[in-house]
Formats: C-alpha cells, structure tokens, sequence
C-alpha cells in the first residue's frame, strides 16, 4: 500500500523526477559545506593547536585527509547499486550491536567527556554511533519494504523492528550517549510514518517514550543541571551555564557581517572545543549573520534535494532509505544549531562536513554517496 501511493504521488508530480545522473544539486552543496567546514576548522582552532601540539595546522591537516579518504567513501559508494545494500541489512544491524557491545570493555572503549563512545581498534579509533546511524536506516528501510503488506499490523509490521532498535538504543544509553538514542527514535518513528505504520501504534510509542525521555533526564544529575542551566546559564556562568553563554556572546560579536575570517576572540580558550561542538559560534562571530545565514540556506538545499531523492526514488526502498538518511543529516544539523543558539540544551553534537571530527565526516560523506546513488536511479 505504501509502495503504490508513493508511486501514485511521484506520477502526479513527474517533473519532480531527474534522471540521467546523480544529483549535482546535492554534489556541489556538500563540496561547499565541507570546504567552508574546513576553512573554519583551522580559523577555529589553530591557536589550540599551536598551544596543545606545536603545531597551528595540526587539526587542518588531520581534517584534509579525512576529507579525502571521506570522499573516496562517497565516490564508492555512489557507484555500488543501492539495492545491494539489502542483502547485507540484517548484517549490518548485527554489526551495530557487536560494536556497541564491544564499548562496553574496559580495554576496547575510549572514555571521552564522561561518555564511552569511541572503540580503539589498534591502529585508529572511530565513533560507533555515527556507523550505527546508517546500518540502523538501512535495516529499516530494508524491513519495513520487506513487510510492506503487512506494515499496518502490530506484530509483523510494528513490533520487531521496534525490539531490535530498542536494543541498538539501551545499547547507546549505556555509553551513555542520550542525544544520539533520542535521534534514534525519532529515525523509527520517522521511518514507520513513511512506511504506513497505523498512527495509533505510532501514538502510542510517543506515549510510551514521553515519559521514559523525561525519567532518564530528571534521573541522571548531569542531564537535569544540562536542562537547569539551558533554562537560566547566568545562575552559574562560569561552571554549567559557561558553554551557552561563551556561545551567546560570539554570536552577539558577530553582528551583520562578522569581525573578518580569523579574527574572532572566543575560540582564544574562551569558548570550548570552538572546532566541534561549537563551530557554528565561531562562524557566527567571524562571518556574522550573513555567514550563518549562508551556512543555514545550504543545510536547508541538501536536506530538501535528499527528500526529493526520497519522493522520487526507483521503489519503496530507495524511498525509505533516501528519507531516513536525510533525515540524520537534518536532525543532527537542528540539533546542533539549536544547542549552540540557547534554544535547546547543549547536547555534544557535531556539525555534519563542517566540525572536526573524522567518524562524522566520513559517515556524512558517506550518507550523500548512497543519496547519489538513488538519485541516478529515479525514475
């Protein structure tokens, strides 16, 4: 039934179909994030680099080759027929499940910030979570085309994906890692409503999460000062409240246009991690409102030509999986404006192609590889 409406929306809306390649559109938007993330990656942290190792490039030369081995992912795996990808879903949500289980050794997981997220393999390490993402929608998108006739039942269509990403999420929680678990249940919920699930069952897992959310908040001391602190940083500006308020007066200093590339005084140890977390708040300050505005306007392009990619893919699962990584991108990217804007609490969420971060802008790069991909195959 899902399959039959989406292609009976996608005729009726023919000329939103391109075929002929993949979407250039969706290319040169992401070559522009990840030239401007690079720019301001060393804009933002070539004082701490100079300070911690010596070396101002240090963190820029880091990010360039993990721009290049990221967009080799992208170029692979904008070749590889989306549709084989199903054969390896079951794989790879079993992989997920390893991987995160594996944080949980002593020896194996690398304590970061309070949180065990990243696994020391020996040579490198990398953030689960970020590979989890995707095998997560793919296992979805695979599932839920896979038991299209039957989405609408509670036991065939609702409850097994339902099981495994509840594991994949407690499994997440006891990193503990609350902001990637909650992206996670927004992607099923997300994804079931695309499929065709019944919005009572829908109802009733919001009404389920609702207050289990609001009891993992209240019960860890962390999460409740987080959300105390969102609500009023001036109680305590120089512990809690310090990374908001740092965050709020680069944006203040920014103005219209900005006090010029590499000249901003936050990231001068005033304003933590300003080459992660925190980016945008150097952008804000240096390229001023015109620059964020720019930075928002591009987020805004990828995030709609992945939907468009999604309502007019081949089949249900090039839809499925085309909206369930778009949707990645644009929850992480809301996330962490938001967060950096006072408008939600700080939550230690990257920027996608922009922040430093090698496991994030891989996957990033990765995630538009596969949406080219479905793109060269509209109909």
């Amino acid at each position: 039934m899902a399959e039959l409406y989406l292609t009976e929306k996608r005729s009726t809306h023919s000329f939103l179909a391109i075929t002929g390649g993949p979407d250039i559109i969706l290319l040169l938007v992401t070559l522009i994030l990840v030239t401007v993330g690079t720019v301001m990656i060393y804009s933002s942290s070539s004082v701490i680099a100079a300070e911690r190792f010596g070396d101002g490039y240090y963190f820029l030369k880091k990010q360039i080759l993990f721009v290049v081995f990221g967009l080799g992912v992208m170029v692979i795996l904008s070749k590889i027929p989306y549709r084989y990808f199903r054969k390896v879903a079951y794989l790879s949500i079993l992989l997920s499940i390893a991987l995160l289980s594996l944080l949980l050794i002593p020896q194996m997981g690398i304590r970061v910030g309070g949180a065990t997220r990243w696994l020391d393999v020996g040579v490198f390490s990398f953030q689960v979570t970020e590979l989890v993402k995707v095998c997560l929608v793919l296992f979805l998108a695979h599932f839920l085309t896979k038991k299209e006739e039957h989405i609408r039942e509670f036991s065939r269509g609702f409850v097994a994906p339902f099981i495994i990403t509840s594991i994949i999420i407690c499994l997440v929680l006891l990193q503990p890692d609350f902001g990637t678990a909650a992206i996670m249940v927004m992607i099923l919920i997300f994804m079931f409503y695309l499929a065709g699930n019944r919005i009572l069952h829908l109802t009733g897992l919001v009404t389920l999460l609702v207050p289990a959310g609001f009891i993992l908040i209240t019960h860890k001391g962390y999460r409740l000062e987080r959300f105390m602190s969102f609500l009023d940083p001036w109680k305590d500006p120089m512990k809690s409240g310090f990374q908001i308020i740092q965050s709020l007066l680069s944006f203040g200093s920014g103005g219209m246009f900005g006090t010029g590339l590499g000249n901003g005084m936050q990231k001068l140890f005033y304003l933590p991690e300003p080459h992660t977390d925190f980016i945008l708040s150097v952008i804000a300050e240096e390229t001023g409102f015109i620059g964020v505005t720019i930075v928002i306007i591009l987020f805004a392009i990828l995030v709609f030509q992945g939907f468009i990619i999604s309502y007019t893919a081949a089949d249900l699962f090039g839809t499925l999986l085309a909206s369930g990584l778009t949707i990645i991108i644009a929850l992480e990217v809301v996330i962490n404006m938001a967060a950096v804007m006072g408008l939600i609490p700080t939550k230690g969420l990257v920027l996608p192609f922009i922040s430093y971060g090698g496991t994030s802008l891989i996957m990033s790069l990765a995630t538009v590889g596969l949406l080219l991909n479905i793109s060269s195959c509209r109909e």
